[in-house]
């Protein structure tokens, strides 16, 4: 038993074909949300790693700089030091916090691996919120704030981040929608 208190759910099978792929599903979706909060913590440790570098991207992505296409914005470039490590700040605090939950979310999910139904599915709270912490970080901030306010799709360093975000958002969506499904 797992220890994770949850309203009753669906009895489990006693068709061991059905169990087994119930069982594998567990397993994959636990390792799923283990790769989301390693990858998580990855990006949060290569921020730091490269921090100047970090810091110097944030600030290029939030001053606005080299915009041709489209050349004005609907709000000012944001240029002061205090304000771009704010928001270099706010991205590590996301993605740590995307790993942490998912992690804790990974460990819940396979410390129940074999448990019931409905104690399995409550198992998923921390993984859920992990991938939807991922997804808030690589949609919310950077998709929706960097690229459509901020215009960092304009700029070749500003491209790489928005288009490497999206598919991270994309990826973690997809992982939040099938881990939440529910298990027999």
């Amino acid at each position: 038993p797992c220890g994770i208190v949850a309203p009753a759910g669906p009895h489990a099978s006693n068709n061991r074909s059905e169990a087994g792929v119930s069982m594998s599903k567990r397993i994959l979706k636990t390792v799923l949300v283990f790769f989301v909060a390693l990858g998580a913590f990855l990006w949060a440790v290569q921020n730091l790693v490269n921090l100047d570098s970090a810091y110097g991207s944030v600030a290029y992505v939030l001053s606005n700089a080299d915009h041709t296409a489209y050349p004005k914005s609907l709000g000012p470039a944001i240029t002061s030091p205090a304000l771009v490590w704010l928001a270099l700040v706010l991205i590590l605090v996301g993605e740590f916090m995307t790993a942490l939950l998912a992690a804790k979310g990974a460990w819940d999910m396979f410390a129940c691996r074999r448990a019931s139904a409905g104690e399995f599915q409550a198992a998923k709270r921390f993984a859920v919120l992990g991938c939807g912490m991922a997804v808030v970080v690589w949609f919310g901030i950077f998709t929706v704030i960097g690229g459509a306010y901020f215009q960092m799709w304009q700029t070749e360093i500003g491209d790489a981040s928005f288009t490497g975000a999206l598919h991270y958002a994309i990826i973690n969506a997809a992982i939040l929608i099938f881990v939440d499904m529910a298990d027999d």
